[in-house]
């Protein structure tokens, strides 16, 4: 019995596949020797995050998820690492920084310096554009 491929094909179909997993594992190899920017929060991140929980500006849900952390039933370290992400608390604490953080994105977008973004803690509004009047109307305002 014959096989019915062409052996010459079959061979050099091998061979680049032979290549590509040599070259995979070249690949491999290289990006498992880079190493991230970022090794996560440190110890005084989240010294700093427990320090601003407990500060008078938290909202009330960061408030009440330092009371817990206080309490030992998470630790700030678990938050940070995403252990606690299911948490129903963890989630209501961190969705109250949300709109902040679109703020920001947005500033950024709009080609704010970064700097600046980072030390008003709230962006500037863009500027309006809108030259027709105002764009709020109040009963007092007829």
């Amino acid at each position: 019995m014959t096989f019915p491929y062409d052996q010459a094909r079959l061979q050099a179909l091998f061979s680049e596949v032979d290549s590509r997993v040599d070259d995979l594992g070249k690949v491999a190899t290289a990006a498992s020797q880079v190493q991230r920017r970022s090794r996560g929060l440190s110890e005084q991140d989240l010294a700093e995050i427990e320090r601003f929980a407990k500060s008078p500006k938290a909202p009330q849900e960061l408030k009440d998820l330092q009371r817990r952390v206080d309490a030992g039933e998470l630790s700030w370290a678990d938050v940070a690492a995403g252990r606690a992400i299911h948490d129903p608390g963890v989630q209501q604490a961190l969705a109250v920084g949300v709109p902040d953080l679109q703020r920001a994105y947005q500033a950024l977008e709009e080609g704010q310096d970064p700097a600046d973004v980072v030390a008003s803690g709230t962006p500037t509004p863009p500027p309006d554009d809108d030259d027709d009047g105002p764009s709020v109307f109040r009963k007092d305002a007829w």
